[in-house]
């Protein structure tokens, strides 16, 4: 038996390779396929189900490519209606891989095809299961992301009491719990950073699994705190419940390379939005003028998805040299399927053809705090999570989170200078970018954000829990 958890920072995501006896089945896989057809090849295995928990709401599953390619059987539990061949499991049916054994455990809550699998070794006995977005390391699936349900957030939430109670906690002690999300998903409020566990000990720490807890105290507990979705995971159930486009399409059609004039004339034509993925600090230093910056190497496509409202909207990249074909990818877990070229030769290229550029004034803690001590009415802005600035802030800061940019900006005056900062300046650099695109230009970053102006102790930091001020 080979069980393999492939997973992805950036969305903190957990998939699923599971072999024995040359036979595979992959659970929520990424997007892209190649992976998980590479792991079969290797093992002489031939991949035989494709899983999916229920219909994701934070990421476009790879389900369809993966069956396509491996003639795979794509499999979801009891109330999914695909608009594409799958097999619907009922409740406690089984499925072999090999001489292993999935038991499919109906656990509606999350969402009401919610489902878990229950994996049993060659004895028969339960090994792990496979909760998806019904029980995490730390905490449950929030019950707020049903789409076009007649239920409300409490009716799924004691339904998902209901599925835990009844489903996975009379399982023994000694099983493992392999869940599809981690720390710093959107789909829990409270997840851990283990991405795995057993589930006798979340019996002992997870707060949802109180053995003395009512139906009452877990619904009011499960859904206070929740903050709306990002509003590109409708859509992506959508494409992961009627169909998407083939990877390879989307990859070819985004890794165009376009010379500068090609560039320019793609987004003189296209209207097409410019996205820079280069490292913040790096961008600052000179970029087109209206492109905004996600830097790859952080949380990029949960950014993307929270920030860029039009899962449709033409795209033309501007990367570091050779990671064109990453950026496409990312860009395609969570939807956004239309990047149409990118800069070929990178923003070095741009420059050597004598092309407009812009810049950000970017400074250190230290010298905000030179300027602060000339001016006391200094405008620092914090554009981290409003709980984050709750914790803890420098007196005096105003709280614009980048979560809400599209609704609140305009709070922002466009005749006011203000000091601009997050945890560690990577988004501080994306807000700067999209306000600047729309006319901000007074506008001005803190390099390494709170926590440089904290490490400096040049500023007065409260930890006072208070309401997040806007402007």
């Amino acid at each position: 038996m080979k069980i393999e958890q492939i997973y992805t920072g950036c969305l903190a995501q957990g998939a699923y390779y599971i072999e024995s006896e040359g036979e595979a089945a992959v659970i929520d896989p990424l997007r892209e396929i190649e992976p998980y057809l590479q792991r079969a090849e290797k093992s002489g295995a031939k991949i035989k189900y494709v899983l999916e928990t229920h219909f994701h709401a934070d990421f476009v599953s790879g389900h369809l490519d993966l069956a396509e390619a491996s003639g795979a059987k794509i499999v979801f539990g009891p109330n999914a209606s695909p608009s594409f061949a799958a097999h619907i499991a009922r409740d406690a049916e089984e499925l072999k891989v090999g001489k292993l054994t999935f038991q499919v455990l109906h656990t509606p809550g999350h969402t009401m095809e919610s489902t878990c699998y229950l994996l049993k070794d060659e004895n028969g006995k339960d090994h792990a299961i496979f909760t998806g977005d019904t029980l995490f390391i730390g905490d449950v699936g929030r019950p707020d992301l049903a789409q076009k349900s007649d239920l409300s957030q409490e009716d799924l939430a004691g339904y998902l009491f209901d599925s835990l109670r009844n489903k996975i906690m009379p399982l023994a002690d000694e099983v493992i719990v392999y869940p599809a999300h981690g720390a710093g998903s959107a789909c829990g409020k409270n997840m851990s950073k283990e991405t795995s566990d057993t589930l006798g000990h979340q019996k002992q720490v997870n707060y949802a699994l109180r053995a003395d807890m009512s139906k009452a105290e877990f619904t009011k507990e499960v859904i206070t705190g929740l903050m709306p979705p990002p509003s590109y995971f409708p859509l992506n159930v959508k494409m992961n419940k009627e169909g998407y486009d083939n990877i390879n399409e989307v990859l070819a059609r985004g890794t165009q390379a376009l010379s500068p004039e090609a560039f320019d004339a793609a987004a003189n034509e296209t209207g097409a939005l410019i996205l820079d993925t280069r490292a913040p600090q790096v961008f600052a230093q000179g970029f087109i003028p209206n492109a905004i910056n996600i830097g790859i190497d952080g949380s990029f496509a949960p950014w993307v998805g929270t920030l860029i409202t039009d899962i449709k909207q033409p795209i033309l990249l501007v990367t570091e040299l050779g990671r064109e074909q990453e950026v496409v990818t990312r860009l395609a877990r969570v939807g956004y399927d239309y990047a149409i070229g990118y800069l070929d030769g990178g923003f070095e290229a741009w420059q050597n053809a004598g092309k407009e550029i812009d810049t950000i004034e970017s400074i250190d803690a230290d010298e905000l705090a030179n300027r602060q001590a000339q001016n006391p009415d200094l405008r620092i802005l914090d554009v981290r999570k409003i709980s984050e600035f709750d914790s803890e802030h420098v007196i005096n800061a105003e709280n614009v989170a980048l979560d809400y940019i599209n609704q609140t900006m305009a709070m922002v005056k466009k005749d006011q200078t203000y000091h601009v900062h997050c945890a560690g300046g990577y988004r501080s650099m994306i807000f700067i970018s999209i306000l600047k695109a729309r006319g901000y230009e007074n506008l001005i970053d803190i390099k390494g954000g709170f926590g440089a102006m904290k490490a400096s102790q040049k500023f007065q930091i409260t930890d006072y829990v208070c309401p997040s001020t806007m402007l």
